[in-house]
C-alpha cells in the first residue's frame, strides 16, 4: 500500500496501522455477512478501507446497491486514510458512513444518541501499539471501553486487545466478529483476560492460523478470529493454512475442535491433537515447572555493555584492580556450548581478551584508574544514556548475586540451561536462576541435560514467544512455566546420562545436539517416565513440527 500524502512509515508504526492484504478481507467479510443483504456491518479502524470495500462487494453481490451508507461504517483518527477510503469506494460506486473518531471515544449503541446501531458483524484488523507507546488518554479509554465489556485488561496489555473487547460492545446478540489479531492473542499471558473473555461470550470461535507470514511490513504472526453468537464455548475449531489464498478452501466440514486450557496460554492448541493429549498427561505425571526449581532472574543491565564489560587488556591499561570488577560470563550467549561453564572456561576467555569484567567499583573509590576510565566514558557521553542517568553514581551499574545456572532464553534452536560452576556474574543477555534450598543436589549438574528433552523443547514452544528471524524468547515469567523432568524422573535419567557426560559434552561442543537430544529423551522420557519409543517418537515430531514452523516464518 503506497503512503498517502503526509503520512510515513514511522507514523503508520505509531498508529499500529499495518494494511491488511485483500484475500483475508474479503474471506472475513463473506463469513461475517454470510447470505444476508440487510446486515449492518462496521470496520472500527478502517484505514484505507480494504475491509469496507470487501464488505460492499459482498452486499452487492446480494442484491444490495443503493443507500449502502446506512449499514456499512467505518471508523479511523487518520482523516487522510478515511478520505482515501471515500476515494476508493466511490470507484466501484460503493459508499459507507465514514466517521472521525478514536475508536475508544465512540459510544456503543446501548447510549442514548449514538452514531452506531447494533451491528451484525465487526470486521476489521485493530491496530498493533504495544503498551510502552499505547499511553495518556487512549488508554484510558480504552481499559475503561474493555472493562465495560467485562475485561480488565493489565498495563502490559497493547491496544488490539481493548479493541475487540469494545467491538464487541457494538454487535447485536448473535453478531459475528471477523478479526485479524496478532498471535500474542494466544501466546502472552496479558492477553489471558481475552482469552477467558471469548470463551464466556462467545457460542462458537474459530481460529485460522497461517503457516507462513502474511504481512510485508510486520514481523509478527497473526490469526484470523471468527466469533459468533453468544453464551460461552467449551471448544474452538481451528484451521491450519498456508497463506491467505489457501482461505478460500476452508469449509466448516474441515472444522477441528480444540479446547484451550482452563487458564494460561493456548499455544498447546498449536501442537497435533495426539501429541497434545500425550504432551499434557507426560507433564501432569512426570515433569515440574522450573519454578518448582528454582527462581528466574534477569541480568546486569549497565546501559552500555560496550563500556562497563571490559577486557583485560583494558583491565591493565587503566591500571584497574580485580576489587574494582566483577567477574562476569561476556555478552551473548555463544561462548556457553557446554553444559557447565568452569572457571577454566571464563580463564581461556580473559586470556583471549574477551570482555569478561563489569566496571563496577565502590562509590568512594578515588583512584587514578577510577577517575580517568569514567572520564573516557563521559567523552563518549555514556552518562548521558537513560540507565546512567536515573542511577547515582552513573558508573557503578547493579550486579546480580552469582546464579546457579544460567538459562539462554532468546535462541533459535532451543533453551538452555548451563550450569555456573565459574561462579560469575551475568548480564541481560542471558537469564540466571537461583536454585532453591530443597532443591535436589545433583539439580546443578543434571538439569542442563535433562532440558535437552523432547517435552521440555516442545514446552518451550509453547510456553514461549516467537520473533521475526525465529528467535525463540523466553522471558523470566515464561522461563518459570518451562517444563522439567520431575525430582523423582530426573534422578532416574541421572543414572543413565551421568556415566555418559564426557561424551555428550564433547558432541554439545561439537554443535551435534540432536544426537545428544536423542540420548537424553531415551534416558528422560524412556527410563524416567516409562513413554514407549512410539511415544516418545509422536513427542519429538510435534517439537520439530513447532520449530520448523517457527525458523520457516524467518525465510
Amino acid at each position: 500500500m503506497d503512503l498517502l500524502p503526509g503520512d510515513s512509515a514511522t507514523l503508520r508504526k505509531a498508529r499500529g496501522a499495518f494494511f491488511t492484504p485483500e484475500p483475508i478481507a474479503e474471506h472475513l467479510a463473506a463469513w461475517a455477512i454470510q447470505d444476508d443483504p440487510n446486515a449492518a456491518v462496521m470496520d472500527p479502524t478502517c484505514g484505507d478501507g480494504v475491509f469496507l470495500l470487501a464488505a460492499g462487494r459482498r452486499l452487492r453481490a446480494l442484491g444490495r446497491a443503493d443507500d449502502l451508507d446506512s449499514q456499512l461504517f467505518g471508523v479511523d483518527l487518520h482523516a487522510a486514510s478515511l478520505g482515501e477510503a471515500e476515494r476508493l469506494l466511490a470507484e466501484e460506486s460503493l459508499e459507507a458512513h465514514l466517521i472521525a473518531s478514536d475508536f475508544f471515544e465512540l459510544q456503543t449503541p446501548d447510549v442514548l444518541d449514538a452514531p452506531v446501531p447494533y451491528l451484525d458483524a465487526v470486521i476489521g484488523n485493530p491496530p498493533f501499539i504495544r503498551y510502552q507507546e499505547h499511553t495518556g488518554t487512549s488508554r484510558r479509554l480504552s481499559a475503561e471501553a474493555a472493562l465495560k465489556q467485562g475485561v480488565r485488561l493489565s498495563g502490559l496489555a497493547s491496544s488490539w486487545a481493548a479493541s475487540l473487547a469494545h467491538a464487541a460492545g457494538f454487535l447485536k446478540p448473535e453478531g459475528r466478529l471477523a478479526m485479524v489479531l496478532p498471535a500474542e492473542l494466544l501466546t502472552v499471558g496479558y492477553a489471558e483476560p481475552i482469552r477467558a473473555w471469548l470463551r464466556s461470550r462467545f457460542e462458537r470461535v474459530n481460529l485460522v492460523l497461517f503457516e507462513r507470514l502474511q504481512f510485508q511490513d510486520a514481523l509478527a504472526d497473526v490469526v484470523l478470529l471468527l466469533a459468533e453468537g453468544r453464551g460461552g464455548c467449551d471448544s474452538f475449531s481451528l484451521w491450519h493454512v498456508e497463506t491467505a489464498d489457501d482461505l478460500a478452501k476452508v469449509r466448516p466440514y474441515m472444522q477441528l475442535n480444540v479446547t484451550p486450557p482452563e487458564s494460561g496460554k493456548w499455544t498447546d492448541i498449536l501442537v497435533p491433537k495426539a501429541a497434545r493429549g500425550l504432551y499434557r498427561e507426560v507433564l501432569a505425571r512426570s515433569f515440574s515447572p522450573l519454578s518448582e526449581y528454582g527462581t528466574s532472574e534477569l541480568g546486569a543491565v549497565t546501559g552500555a555493555n560496550k563500556f562497563f564489560v571490559i577486557s583485560e587488556s583494558t583491565r591493565l591499561q587503566y591500571k584497574l584492580s580485580e576489587s574494582q570488577l566483577v567477574a562476569v560470563s561476556p555478552p551473548g550467549t555463544r561462548h556457553l556450548r557446554s553444559p557447565a561453564f568452569t572457571r577454566a572456561q571464563w580463564k581461556q576467555l580473559r586470556d583471549a581478551d574477551e570482555p569478561v569484567w563489569l566496571f563496577r567499583p565502590e562509590v568512594s573509590d578515588t583512584s587514578e584508574g577510577r577517575i580517568a576510565y569514567t572520564a573516557y566514558g563521559e567523552s563518549l557521553s555514556i552518562d548521558q544514556g537513560y540507565k546512567c542517568q536515573i542511577r547515582t553514581p552513573w558508573w557503578r551499574p547493579p550486579a546480580p548475586s552469582t546464579p546457579d545456572l544460567f538459562f539462554t532464553y532468546m535462541s533459535h534452536n532451543y533453551p538452555r540451561l548451563i550450569t555456573n560452576s565459574a561462579k560469575v556474574g551475568f548480564l541481560n543477555s542471558m537469564h540466571g536462576v537461583r536454585l532453591h534450598e530443597g532443591a535436589p543436589k545433583i539439580a546443578a549438574a543434571a538439569l542442563p541435560y535433562m532440558c535437552l528433552n523432547s517435552v521440555t523443547m516442545l514446552g518451550a514452544e509453547i510456553n514461549g514467544r516467537s520473533y521475526g528471524g525465529g528467535i525463540l524468547k523466553m522471558e523470566p515469567r515464561e522461563a518459570a512455566l518451562l517444563p522439567l523432568p520431575s525430582p523423582e524422573v530426573m534422578a532416574k535419567a541421572w543414572q543413565a546420562l551421568e556415566p555418559q557426560r564426557r561424551s555428550l559434552d564433547t558432541r554439545l561442543r561439537n554443535g551435534q545436539w540432536t544426537e545428544v537430544a536423542k540420548r537424553v529423551d531415551e534416558a528422560v522420557l524412556g527410563v524416567g517416565a516409562g513413554l514407549s519409543a512410539d511415544e516418545i517418537a509422536l513427542l519429538l515430531g510435534a517439537a520439530r513440527q513447532r520449530r520448523e514452523r517457527r525458523l520457516r516464518r524467518a525465510e
